[in-house]
C-alpha cells in the first residue's frame, strides 16, 4: 500500500494537524493509501537525543532521522508542515515543559565545563535552530503561486500601502569587513577529506573540525565576518538613524544561520546598549544574561538581583532607549522591540511586511514610521534596496495585475550557507583559519581572523547544481516563462556557479528559452519591471536567496507566503512536499489558548496534500490517488471563492470551521466526478450526511470557541486534551469516521 508520510510538527499547525488529519486519513483510505504521522516537533526531537534519560513509556523514535533516510529513497511521499526552528530561549522553555511532564532529562549547559556537558549541549544543537530543513530537502526547490491562490488575490487585493518619493526608509548593510567581501571560493577537482585549522605564528594551533568529506566537483567557501568592521558600522548606523529621525531595526536569519546570527545580533544589542554593557556587564554576566539571546533575556535575568540593583539597570535601559534612535517594534501594545527576541525579526518575513507597509515598522506609539533597516552582511541586502528603491520610484505593486515570480532553489543536500552550521566558529584568538587537505597536507583556503571574529565555510555539491540546472531548464520549458539565474559575478561563490551554469547549460538552450544570468540586484530590478507589466518571471536562486525570495513576492503577490505551493523533487526519485513558508505562528496559538479561536489557514496543506497524492498516482499507477487529487484542487478552488478561510476574530469561522468546508466541498466534488464510480458512490453520501449536517456542525463548531482552552501543554500537548479541543463537532466526527 503507498504511504504518504504526515509529519506532526509545532504550535498552530500541529493544533490544525489534529483536525485536518482524520478528514485525510478518511478521505483517502478507500483509494488505497495509508498515512501515517510522524513526529518532528520539537519536543520529539528533544526527547530523541536523550533515550538513555527516559523512562521505557517515555521514549519516542527519532522520526528525523527516519524521515532523512527515507528522503534518500525513491518510495519517498513526505508531506512537510513548518515546525518550530528553535532559539536558545524556545529550546529552554520547550526542556523546562518536558522536565515539568517528568521527563529527566538535562539542562541546557550555557557553559561547558566537562565531557558530559559538551556531549548534553552538542546534542541539544542538533535541534536546535533549523534542525528539520537540511535533513529532509534532498532535492531542489519548486515553489509557486498555485493558480487558485493568485486569482483569489486578485479578485480580492491585499493592501500594499502608499508609497512616496520622499520616504527616508532605507537599508543599510556592510562595505567591507563581511562575509561577502571576506569570501574565497574553489571548485574541488577531487574529493577530498578536509580539516579546518586555527593556528598562530606563536605556534599555537587547534583543530576546530577534524574531518569535512567534499566530493569531486564541489563548490566550497570560506568566508568570515570582521568583528571590528562590524561593531563600526553598527555605531555608525545607531547614530545615523538616531540623527534622521530613523526607526533603527535589525534584520538577520537567527534561526537557519544558527550560529552567526545569533552572535551579530549579540553584538547588535551590546552596541545599541553600549553604556549599560560598559557599566554593568560583569553584574550582567553573573547572573547568567548571554546577549545573543536578546533584551528580553536580559529583563527576565534582572529577577535574579536584588530589587535595589535591578531597578538601577531598567533605570539604565529605559535612558539608553531614551537616547538612542527609536527602536522598531514587534509588538507596540506590549512594549516587544526589534531586540528583544533574535527570532522575532527573521529576515525573509520582516523585510517583507515593512515593504509591504510603505516601507515603514512599527514605533513604540503603534504608528508607521520611515525606518532603516540594518543588514549586516552584504551578500543578498541589495534585492530589499532595490525593491526599496523601486517602490519609491513606481509606488506601491498592484496584486489586482502584477505578475508572478516562481522559483527554482538550489537546495538539496545542504548545499551552500544552509549547511555551515557545523562549520561556523566564533573565534577566541587572533591567527589563522585554514583549510586542509588531510591527505596531503595542502592548504586551500586561509584567512587572517581577530578574537570575535565569525568564520564559517559551506559547499555545494556538483549533483545538486546539476540538478537544479536540470529542473531550471524544465520549469522554463513547461510554463514558457523567461528564468533568470540570481548570480553575481563580483562574488566569489557565484564566479564559481557561474562556471557551471555555463558548462552544462549551451547559450543555445538559453536563448531559444530565455534564461539570463543577472547579480542579484539588476535581477530584482528586472524582475519587478516585469511583475508590474503583469509578467511572470522564474527566479533561479541560491540556497539563501530562495528562502528570501520566496517569501518577498508571495508576500507581495498574494499577501502570504504560507499559500505557495512548494515542491521538492527529490533527488532519488521521491517527493518531499512543504505545506509554505508562514511559520508555526505562536500569537495564534496565544488567541486559541485565550479565546478557543484557531487563524490558522491549512491552505498550504491542501495544496501539498493535492501534490502529494498526484505524485503518489503517477509512482504507483493509482487512478483513485489521481483522482483524490483532482477532485482536492477543485474542492480548493470553491473554499477560495467562498471565502471559508479563518478569520481572524473569535465567534466567526475559524480553522476548524475551514477544515469542515473543504471536506464538505471535496466530498461534493468526489460525489460529482465521472473518472472513478467506487469513489464517486462512496462520497455521494458522505456529501449528501455532510450536506444535511451543515448548520448543527457549524453550530457545534462556534460554540467551541469564546472560552480559554487547555490542551495540557505547549511544546508537548496532550493528545487527548489536544484532540478533544481541535475536533469539538461530534456529528462531523461521526461522519467522518464512517469512512
Amino acid at each position: 500500500m503507498p504511504i504518504i508520510r504526515y509529519t506532526q510538527t509545532d504550535e498552530a499547525p500541529a493544533l490544525a494537524t489534529a483536525s485536518f488529519l482524520p478528514i485525510i486519513k478518511a478521505f483517502t483510505r478507500p483509494a488505497g493509501i495509508e498515512i501515517e504521522a510522524r513526529d518532528i516537533s520539537l519536543a520529539a526531537r528533544i526527547l530523541a537525543e536523550f533515550p538513555e534519560c527516559l523512562k521505557a513509556d517515555q521514549k519516542v523514535s527519532n522520526d528525523l532521522v527516519f524521515l532523512g533516510n527515507l528522503a534518500k529513497q525513491p518510495e519517498a511521499n513526505i508531506i512537510k508542515l513548518p515546525n518550530i526552528s528553535a532559539s536558545i530561549p524556545q529550546l529552554k522553555d520547550a526542556i523546562a515543559e518536558l522536565q515539568g511532564k517528568g521527563y529527566s532529562l538535562p539542562d541546557y549547559p550555557d557553559e561547558v565545563k566537562t565531557e558530559q556537558a559538551a556531549d548534553h549541549k552538542a546534542r541539544y544543537d542538533r535541534v536546535k535552530g533549523s534542525a528539520v530543513n537540511p535533513v529532509l530537502r534532498e532535492g531542489n526547490s519548486d515553489r509557486r503561486a498555485p493558480r487558485p491562490v493568485k486569482n483569489y488575490a486578485r479578485k480580492h487585493p491585499h493592501s500594499m500601502g502608499v508609497w512616496s518619493g520622499e520616504s527616508k526608509s532605507c537599508v543599510a548593510t556592510m562595505s567591507e569587513g563581511d562575509f561577502k567581501s571576506n569570501e574565497k571560493s574553489i571548485t574541488l577537482d577531487k574529493g577530498r577529506n578536509l580539516r579546518i585549522e586555527w593556528s598562530n605564528p606563536e605556534g599555537g594551533q587547534k583543530v576546530l573540525k577534524a574531518e569535512v568529506l567534499i566530493q569531486k566537483g564541489s563548490i566550497i567557501d570560506a568566508s568570515l565576518m570582521e568583528k571590528k568592521n562590524l561593531l563600526n558600522f553598527l555605531e555608525a548606523r545607531i547614530d545615523e538613524a538616531r540623527s534622521r529621525g530613523l526607526l533603527f531595526s535589525v534584520h538577520l536569519k537567527a534561526t537557519m544561520m544558527k550560529v552567526s546570527d545569533p552572535i551579530i545580533f549579540g553584538y547588535v544589542l551590546k552596541t545599541y546598549f553600549k553604556t549599560l554593557f560598559k557599566k554593568y556587564g560583569p553584574t550582567l554576566e553573573k547572573i547568567g544574561v548571554n546577549a545573543n539571546n536578546g533584551l528580553e533575556n536580559l529583563l527576565e535575568s534582572l529577577g535574579e538581583l536584588p530589587q535595589a540593583k535591578a531597578e538601577e539597570i531598567r533605570d539604565a535601559i529605559s535612558q539608553a532607549l531614551e537616547e538612542g534612535p527609536a527602536l522598531a517594534m514587534v509588538n507596540s501594545d506590549k512594549g516587544i522591540t526589534n531586540l528583544h527576541v533574535p527570532s522575532d525579526i527573521i529576515i525573509d518575513a520582516s523585510m517583507p511586511a515593512m515593504i509591504r507597509n510603505s516601507g515603514q515598522m512599527w514605533n513604540a506609539q503603534g504608528e508607521s514610521q520611515d525606518t532603516m533597516a540594518v543588514i549586516p552582511d552584504s551578500s543578498y541586502a541589495g534585492i530589499y534596496e532595490a525593491t526599496i528603491n523601486f517602490c519609491k520610484k513606481y509606488g506601491a505593486l498592484d496584486p489586482r495585475t502584477m505578475g508572478s515570480v516562481p522559483n527554482v532553489g538550489l537546495m538539496a543536500q545542504k548545499a551552500e550557507e544552509y549547511g555551515s552550521h557545523d562549520k561556523t566558529f566564533e573565534i577566541a584568538e587572533a591567527g589563522n583559519v585554514q583549510v586542509i587537505d588531510n591527505d596531503s597536507g595542502e592548504v586551500l583556503l586561509t584567512h587572517e581572523v581577530a578574537p570575535g571574529d565569525i568564520w564559517r565555510m559551506c559547499s555545494v555539491t556538483d549533483a545538486a547544481v546539476q540538478d537544479w540546472i536540470q529542473l531550471a531548464v524544465r520549469r522554463a520549458e513547461e510554463s514558457g516563462t523567461p528564468a533568470v539565474f540570481w548570480l553575481d559575478a563580483q562574488r566569489a561563490h557565484d564566479r564559481e556557479l557561474i562556471s557551471k551554469v555555463d558548462t552544462y547549460l549551451p547559450e543555445a538552450v538559453r536563448e531559444k528559452l530565455d534564461i539570463r544570468i543577472l547579480s542579484p540586484e539588476q535581477a530584482t530590478w528586472y524582475t519587478l519591471e516585469r511583475i508590474r507589466e503583469g509578467k511572470d518571471t522564474i527566479s533561479v536562486t541560491g540556497n539563501v536567496l530562495r528562502d528570501y525570495l520566496t517569501d518577498l513576492f508571495p508576500i507581495l503577490e498574494v499577501g502570504t507566503s504560507a499559500k505557495m505551493l512548494s515542491i521538492v523533487p527529490l533527488m532519488e526519485g521521491g517527493g518531499l512536499f512543504e505545506t509554505g513558508a508562514g511559520g508555526s505562528a505562536p500569537k495564534h496559538v496565544q488567541q486559541f489558548l485565550e479565546e478557543g479561536h484557531l487563524r490558522w489557514d491549512s491552505l498550504g496543506e491542501f495544496m501539498a496534500l493535492a501534490v502529494s497524492l498526484e505524485h503518489s498516482s503517477q509512482k504507483y499507477n493509482n487512478a483513485k490517488a489521481r483522482v483524490l487529487s483532482e477532485t482536492l484542487d477543485l474542492a480548493t478552488e470553491k473554499f477560495l471563492d467562498e471565502n471559508k478561510s479563518p478569520s481572524r476574530k473569535v465567534g466567526e469561522l475559524d480553522t476548524r470551521g475551514s477544515h469542515f468546508f473543504l471536506a464538505l466541498y471535496w466530498a461534493e466534488a468526489l460525489a460529482r466526478q465521472t473518472g472513478d464510480t467506487e469513489l464517486r458512490d462512496i462520497f455521494q453520501g458522505i456529501a449528501r450526511a455532510l450536506t444535511n449536517a451543515s448548520s448543527d456542525i457549524t453550530t457545534e463548531l462556534l460554540a467551541a470557541q469564546g472560552k480559554p482552552q487547555d490542551i495540557g501543554g505547549y511544546y508537548l500537548p496532550d493528545p487527548r486534551k489536544r484532540d478533544a479541543a481541535m475536533r469539538p463537532s461530534g456529528t462531523l466526527n461521526q461522519i467522518i469516521d464512517q469512512l
